[in-house]
């Protein structure tokens, strides 16, 4: 697609405020695709103004009309969703096959699901002598991610939209293009004028304004711990309401009884998928020690496998820390397997897909986000000190059990501090809440638990 020059405000592409421009990079060639506007504080300012004045004509309209129009948002996507994988691999660089079938499919999901929703939530519910009223907050600032440009802008724009909050979006600014596309697609499914708007800018600039903005109720974000904490310490200040999916360093927990060769092959599938670029992604795998030589060596070839099938990092900045992270590894002791930090070809942000062996719980790359394709595989005695690790992070955003008998694996799931648990291989699902304990944030997105954070009660007694 072609970049707008413009942002989109009340309904229509409008000059920006400043001149500056943000380039838009390919990260498989370093070749620019695109310049979009650098927003600033006077463009988010305008957009929250639009935002407030459609307000009280969005929030008013019956939620059967709001789901019509996240209906016709969804099949704008399902028409254009060839467009759309095109231009995520072209500013993400993720392969064309993974954006059709992920980043174009998961977005469009999760759209239908909120026109549902809308059109069947209780907004209005009987409660003894009470009638209790579910509004929506008001203005939403959403802030979100590159990994997964599409889905994590649908993940809150839908459920806002569908609780009846108009809203402003600032997205990453290494995938635009992407928010670009989708603000056509939220013009063409007939959203009045004003309910959403976007704001192309650099975080510290664009991204903080909108986070302080005496005009935004709610804001959401999506991205870093650090970046979140700063946003949630300004979101308290202002004692405004704050949704926050932030990072994550999952286990994925292999007990004895488990298939073991399936639960390792589809542990570094889910750790290489979107170049290790997942706040989900099962970063830690945990095997018994009876079984530990033979799974490290099960990863080790499935990660040979990988080599020329996962894409780059986003730029060149992300591959310089990810690459600081494997070095990291070896100096504090963990053995490579696969991988390893030299640069896999001359041109393009890549990555070889790495294993580790022999790692420490107290080693960085066990605890901290590495945000790329590397996989630490920790051994365990027994199941109470493989708790113990799984748990031994400071976030608890997601997981994975393995176990020969699934009621083994769901007792130990419980046990585990953490947002949502795949047992046995379990296939993500749209409608289920997804956030995490812990740093890795506040809040849930998807789901009904996903539209209730755009919610506020209101009690009438009678």
């Amino acid at each position: 697609m072609k970049a707008h020059d413009g942002m989109y405000i009340d309904g229509a592409w409008r000059d920006a405020d400043g001149r500056d421009a943000i380039d838009v990079v390919n990260p498989a060639d370093g070749q620019v695709i695109g310049q979009v506007p650098a927003g600033t504080a006077l463009d988010v300012d305008t957009a929250v103004r639009a935002a407030r004045a459609a307000l009280p004509g969005w929030s008013a309209t019956p939620p059967a009309e709001r789901a019509a129009r996240l209906s016709a948002l969804r099949d704008v996507l399902v028409a254009r969703k060839d467009e759309i994988a095109e231009t995520i691999t072209a500013e993400l660089g993720s392969p064309l096959k993974f954006s059709q079938a992920v980043h174009a499919a998961a977005p469009i999901a999760v759209a239908g699901s909120y026109a549902e929703l809308a059109a069947t939530y209780a907004f209005e519910e009987k409660v003894g002598n009470s009638v209790v009223h579910h509004e929506p907050i008001g203005v939403v600032g959403a802030i979100t991610p590159w990994n997964y440009p599409l889905h994590q802008i649908v993940a809150k724009v839908a459920p806002a939209l569908a609780a009846g909050c108009t809203m402003v979006l600032k997205p990453a600014e290494d995938t635009p293009l992407t928010a670009q596309l989708f603000a056509e697609a939220v013009h063409e499914a007939g959203v009045p004028a004003g309910v959403f708007n976007l704001v192309t800018g650099l975080g510290p600039v664009a991204g903080q304004a909108l986070a302080e903005h005496p005009g935004v109720d709610l804001v959401s974000f999506t991205g870093s711990t650090a970046v979140g904490r700063r946003i949630g310490a300004a979101a308290g200040a202002a004692v405004k309401r704050v949704a926050l999916e932030l990072g994550g360093k999952s286990a994925n927990v292999i007990l004895p009884s488990a298939d073991l060769a399936k639960a390792v092959n589809v542990g570094v599938a889910n750790v290489m998928s979107n170049s290790g670029q997942t706040c989900s992604a099962w970063t830690r795998m945990l095997v018994h020690r009876d079984q530990y030589d033979e799974a490290v060596a099960l990863a080790a070839e499935a990660a040979a496998k990988y080599g020329d099938r996962i894409g780059p990092l986003v730029n060149a900045k992300q591959q310089e820390r990810v690459r600081g992270y494997i070095e990291k590894g070896v100096a504090e002791g963990a053995r490579l397997v696969a991988g390893g930090p030299e640069a896999p070809r001359e041109e393009g942000c890549y990555v070889s897909p790495t294993v580790f062996a022999d790692v420490t719980e107290d080693m960085t790359i066990a605890q901290e986000e590495i945000f790329g394709p590397v996989l630490s595989i920790l051994r365990y005695d027994d199941e109470e000190e493989a708790l113990r690790i799984a748990n031994g992070t400071v976030y608890g955003l997601a997981g994975a059990v393995w176990a020969g008998d699934e009621a083994e694996a769901v007792a130990f799931a419980r046990r585990m501090d953490t947002g949502q648990v795949d047992i046995n291989g379990g296939r993500f699902n749209p409608l289920a809440p997804f956030g995490g304990y812990k740093q890795s944030g506040v809040g849930r997105e998807l789901g009904l638990h996903g539209l209730t954070e755009y919610l506020q009660t209101k009690s009438l007694q009678f």
